[in-house]
């Protein structure tokens, strides 16, 4: 039996990850980890959050074919190792992936029969309180972050990729709403 792969996509701070944590606890799925150059925050591990690689390995891995999706984000490069995404959907697993709409766009080239779900705030004002909130950023990264969370939105509209678009006004409903589209037949 053939498995599935979830894509979930959205903006910074529309709580995307939130929502992936909930639906790997009530699933039977399988987080894809993603490469990335940038450094580990606290409490991150290699290889469980993500697979922690220089810039140099990181290029071989997109030069050999290796990666479903990859995009450079606010100057770090991230990206999907194929091999095992497509080893666990040959074994029957749910896979799921947390990733931006450009690398959305990208495995929705390579595997358009994947289930790709939006995560979107409410509004613009929710969404700007939510990256306010985490005082991870100075004043001119927020506004980029803003902006690109805007243009990410209409761009995932228009990919015709995400037939599921769901609201993050409630972080319970999203996930519930979230899995049910993950479950339906």
């Amino acid at each position: 039996m053939a498995g599935k792969l979830v894509v979930i996509s959205g903006p910074s701070g529309v709580g995307k990850s939130s929502i992936a944590r909930e639906v790997l606890a009530q699933c039977d799925a399988q987080f894809s980890v993603s490469a990335t150059t940038r450094t580990p925050r606290a409490g991150e591990r290699n290889k469980q959050d993500y697979r922690f690689v220089d810039r140099r390995e990181f290029q071989r891995m997109i030069d050999a074919g290796e990666l479903l999706e990859w995009a450079n984000v606010f100057g770090e490069m991230y990206g999907t190792p194929a091999e095992p995404v497509l080893e666990a959907m040959r074994q029957g697993r749910c896979v799921l992936m947390d990733i931006d709409v450009q690398g959305g766009r990208q495995v929705y080239r390579k595997l358009p029969n994947a289930t790709f779900i939006l995560i979107v705030p409410p509004n613009d004002e929710v969404l700007a309180r939510r990256l306010r909130g985490r005082n991870s950023e100075a004043k001119e990264q927020f506004e980029q972050r803003l902006a690109k969370a805007k243009a990410e939105i209409e761009d995932a509209q228009r990919t015709g990729a995400y037939k599921h678009v769901v609201v993050n006004d409630d972080l319970e409903t999203a996930d519930r709403r979230v899995v049910e589209i993950i479950t339906e037949p």
